[in-house]
């Protein structure tokens, strides 16, 4: 497990020879990193062009949501992102409490703010010297598909959820330990269910209008954010990779967590 550097040479390489009429470049798990002991492990993700959202279909009687229309096409540059949820061994090591309901040193951290979150990251950047954040609602979505224009990242077949997710068949009413369900082609774990994941967007109802380079979504003073991943107790449907759920920033909630973005 490498420490420290950026993302390396061999990133950059792989960018090189990635084609450039593919959507999404083939990525595999790329190594984790840390930047600290207690510091969450990271993934690069390379860069690339998806279409985030879903594209609505004139011949069909079901629509996507309006929250997920209209599909549009986006380009991210490379990034780093949790290789799973932050952990609340990993919060009170920085933070010196635990706010979770369900506790335990390797379940995810949950029932804290996004305005807690923004506490977080402010202490581990004075830590570490590095730009953590949150990730972006494109960043998200893009490491959440991990190549795959289908629902999940694995396809369509929702019966395929029980290896990916602890959601509202698998969870047993609670969260459970990062880590333990199969990781997604990008080598992410529990993008789907567990803990819903703050991200960094002030929410919209629709995507007009909305950036494509990757970007978070403008500011607005006292915006709601957007919430992403579905949780321990959600159904297939929430669980989708275009899924955008709303919270108010100052909310916290027993079942909605959070991972982080690294520039």
């Amino acid at each position: 497990m490498a420490v420290g550097r950026r993302y390396g040479w061999a990133s950059a390489l792989a960018m090189l020879v990635c084609m450039a009429d593919a959507p999404v470049c083939a990525q595999g798990a790329s190594a984790a990193f840390r930047d600290c002991e207690d510091c969450p492990e990271m993934v690069t993700v390379q860069g690339g062009t998806f279409q985030m959202g879903r594209k609505s279909d004139p011949f069909s009687n079901i629509q996507p949501p309006p929250n997920e229309q209209p599909q549009h096409a986006v380009t991210l540059k490379p990034f780093a992102l949790g290789k799973h949820e932050v952990t609340q061994e990993q919060w009170y090591a920085l933070m010196g409490d635990n706010p979770s309901y369900n506790k335990g040193r390797n379940l995810p951290v949950e029932n804290v703010s996004w305005d807690d979150v923004q506490e977080f990251i402010k202490k581990l950047n004075a830590k570490t010297g590095k730009r953590y954040r949150l990730p972006t609602e494109a960043e998200w979505e893009y490491a959440a598909q991990a190549g795959s224009t289908a629902n999940y990242s694995f396809g369509n077949d929702a019966a395929q959820l029980p290896q990916y997710a602890w959601y509202i068949v698998t969870a047993r009413d609670k969260t459970h330990p990062v880590g333990e369900k199969l990781p997604n082609k990008f080598g992410l774990h529990d993008m789907y269910g567990n803990v819903w994941e703050w991200v960094q967007d002030c929410y919209t109802d629709t995507y007009a209008g909305a950036p494509t380079d990757g970007s978070a979504a403008p500011e607005r003073p006292d915006c709601d954010r957007v919430v992403r991943g579905g949780s321990w107790e959600s159904d297939p449907d929430y669980l989708r990779s275009a899924f955008r759920g709303r919270v108010r920033p100052v909310h916290r909630v027993l079942n909605l967590g959070f991972r982080l973005a690294r520039d």
